[in-house]
C-alpha cells in the first residue's frame, strides 16, 4: 500500500511538472535540428515552417545543420537535448531506416514523433539518350540479362535505395546498384547514360524533364506527384507494393512532456495546413502533410517493422 501510494504520488507530481512546463512553453529560442546538408527537401521544408511557427510561438526558432550517419548525429543530439520541446529534431523516414543499418549513434526509443510535415514523391528518371520509353521496358531489359541494368542511389539506406528496392523486388528483377555520395552524383550517373535510372526527386529533376535531358518514367510514391500529375505511380504502371513513402517530420526528446507535445503537434499541425506553407510546399514538391499524434506515432511502428523485412529481404547492408 506504502509503495503503491508513493508511486501515485510520483505519478501526479511528474503531471503537474509536465503541465507547469506546458503552460510556460515556449521560453527562449527554439532550435529546428536538420541532419541534412541546406537546400535539401527536408532542410527547405524545415526553414518554410520556422518562419511560420516563430509568428505562432512568439519565440525566434532557427535551424541548425548538424550532419552524418544519415542524420543520425544530429537526431541523437537532439535525443540528448534538454527534453521541454526547445530542441526539435527534423528527420524523414530515414528515421526508420539509419538505426536498423547503423545502430549505436541513436536508440530509437530515445526520440518520440511530434508531427509530420510532408512527404515526398521519388520519380523513376532515365536518359533519354537510353531507350526506355516506359517501365515496362525497363524492366524487360533488366529481365533479359540479370545485372545488366544499372540503378544509381543517393546512398546505402537513402530514400532512393529504399525506393529502389522495393521495386526491385515488386518488379522480380536484378539490377547493378551503384550508390552515390549524394543525389546530385546519383543524378549525374543518369544523365552521362552510366546508370540507366534512378528514383530522384521532384524538383531535382524539373528542369532536366522539360530540356528533354531526361524521361520520367513513374512516380515511386503511393500517390502521383504534382510537379508531375501525367506520370502514374509504379503501382499504376503494374507493379504492387513497389511504393515507397518518402515523409518529413518532428520528433523530440522522449522524455519531454505530453502536455508540450501534444501543444508542437498542434502548432506544426496549424504551420502545414497554412496556405502560405501550403503554396510553397508544394512548389518544391512536397505534398503537405499533418497527422494526428496517435497516427504519426502508429505509422513510425509500421515502418520499422516493414523496413527490417525489406533490409533483411533484399540483403541492405551499411557501408
Amino acid at each position: 500500500m506504502l509503495k503503491r501510494a508513493c508511486w501515485t504520488a510520483l505519478a501526479a507530481a511528474l503531471l503537474a511538472s509536465g503541465a507547469a512546463a506546458a503552460q510556460t512553453f515556449p521560453s527562449r529560442t527554439i532550435h529546428l535540428v536538420s541532419g541534412v546538408t541546406p537546400g535539401s527537401a527536408s532542410d527547405t521544408t524545415a526553414r518554410i515552417v520556422a518562419e511560420k511557427l516563430q509568428a505562432s510561438l512568439g519565440q525566434a526558432v532557427i535551424v541548425e545543420n548538424k550532419l552524418g550517419v544519415g542524420g543520425l548525429i544530429g537526431a541523437a543530439y537532439v535525443a540528448k537535448a534538454d527534453p521541454d520541446g526547445h530542441v526539435i529534431s527534423i528527420y524523414t523516414s530515414a528515421f526508420t531506416v539509419a538505426p536498423l543499418l547503423s545502430p549505436g549513434p541513436l536508440d530509437p526509443k530515445e526520440l518520440t514523433p511530434v508531427a509530420t510535415l510532408g512527404t515526398v514523391p521519388t520519380v523513376l528518371v532515365v536518359s533519354t539518350a537510353k531507350n526506355y520509353k516506359t517501365v515496362a521496358d525497363l524492366v524487360a531489359a533488366a529481365k533479359a540479362k540479370a545485372g545488366a541494368v544499372v540503378a544509381t542511389t543517393a546512398g546505402i539506406g537513402s530514400s532512393t535505395h529504399m525506393n529502389l528496392e522495393r521495386f526491385r523486388i515488386a518488379a522480380g528483377i536484378e539490377v547493378l546498384h551503384v550508390p552515390m555520395k549524394g543525389a546530385p552524383d546519383a543524378l549525374t550517373e543518369v544523365l552521362t547514360g552510366r546508370a540507366d535510372f534512378y528514383f530522384a526527386l521532384p524538383f531535382q529533376v524539373g528542369p532536366q524533364v522539360k530540356e528533354g535531358k531526361l524521361r520520367a518514367l513513374a512516380v515511386g510514391s503511393p500517390k502521383r506527384s504534382a510537379l508531375f500529375p501525367d506520370v502514374p505511380t509504379t503501382v499504376e504502371a503494374g507493379y504492387p507494393n513497389s511504393d515507397y513513402n518518402f515523409w518529413i517530420g518532428a520528433l523530440v526528446a522522449s522524455r519531454t512532456p505530453r502536455e508540450i507535445v501534444l501543444r508542437l503537434n498542434k502548432e506544426f499541425n496549424a504551420a502545414v495546413n497554412s496556405s502560405e506553407v501550403r503554396e510553397k510546399f508544394l512548389k518544391l514538391g512536397v505534398d503537405p502533410l499533418s497527422m494526428s499524434l496517435p497516427d504519426f506515432e502508429a505509422m513510425i511502428k509500421k515502418e520499422f517493422e516493414s523496413n527490417a523485412q525489406l533490409i533483411k529481404a533484399a540483403g541492405i547492408k551499411a557501408n
